[in-house]
């Protein structure tokens, strides 16, 4: 079995230090081979704030990957914004924009969907599709095949369209054509797991996406909790025993109650 940890828009600098440090158990305890963190990993891309960042990332018994989110651009220095977006970024995480990690049961293919040029939108050329598929298509078809972004290709309120990737139905269907299972998103402090053929019957095959919550910060969203993604391979389905190949995404969120995060949902994945 192999398992990863989503978090999304932990916002340093507007952290909440009990979270994070409930986070770190539940992350300890768990023992994932990675943690997937899906941008938005400041709140201003200030250098304090990638410091925090740094250092909870390097108190976890895994490897990090991360992706920056559009408030990881320097929003007030017009002149890092234009010349050096993501400076802040690269010296804590590293060079790469668009990280690939895999284990025994599964490939994350990460794609950077920020543009310095837009303020809050995402986008994907066709370029940075292609970029991305071919990176999925030349994998190990049996893994569990996962790409990670920071704006979402699929949301269910009327008022998050406006936060839609642009690019998002090109994506969505070259990612489908091109074998990918899972797609993992953030941005809109929001968390739900969606199979999307119901909704798109002209994708090529199923193809699923997970947007997490915002996972430490005291920005949440019209009161829902802070939360992530546990993400576990499986062949064998839980409830029947009969073999079957794709995986489980678990929503745990933080209760005020006992100050833990606890389990509230898990949603199995068939690839098909």
């Amino acid at each position: 079995m192999s398992v990863l940890v989503q978090m999304s828009d932990p916002h340093f600098g507007t952290e909440n230090p009990a979270v994070t440090e409930a986070l770190k158990r539940l992350i300890e305890a768990i023992r994932p081979q990675c943690v997937v963190l899906s941008g938005d990993i400041t709140q201003r891309a200030r250098r304090a704030e990638f410091d925090a960042a740094q250092a909870f990332c390097a108190s976890l018994p895994c490897p990090v990957v991360a992706i920056p989110g559009n408030h990881d651009i320097p929003l007030f220095n017009v002149w890092a914004r234009m010349f050096w977006p993501y400076a802040g970024f690269q010296r804590v995480f590293g060079s790469d924009l668009e990280p690939v990690w895999e284990s025994a049961g599964m490939r994350v293919v990460c794609a950077n969907s920020t543009s310095p040029r837009r303020h809050k939108d995402g986008e994907l050329t066709p370029a940075a599709i292609e970029r991305i598929c071919e990176q999925v298509r030349t994998g190990d078809r049996a893994k569990l095949h996962i790409v990670a972004l920071h704006h979402p290709l699929h949301v269910i309120t009327e008022s998050d369209r406006e936060n839609l990737l642009h690019g998002h139905r090109e994506a969505l269907h070259a990612f489908a054509d091109a074998g990918v299972d899972l797609v993992l998103g953030g941005h809109i402090h929001l968390a739900y797991v969606r199979a999307l053929r119901v909704h798109i019957p002209s994708l090529s095959r199923e193809l699923w996406v997970a947007q997490a919550g915002t996972s430490i910060s005291t920005r949440v969203r019209n009161d829902q909790p802070n939360s992530v993604h546990v993400i576990r391979t499986r062949t064998v389905d839980n409830r029947s025993g009969t073999p079957v190949d794709g995986c489980d995404v678990e929503q745990w969120d933080h209760s005020a109650g006992d100050g833990e995060f606890v389990r509230v949902r898990v949603t199995p994945m068939d690839r098909r």
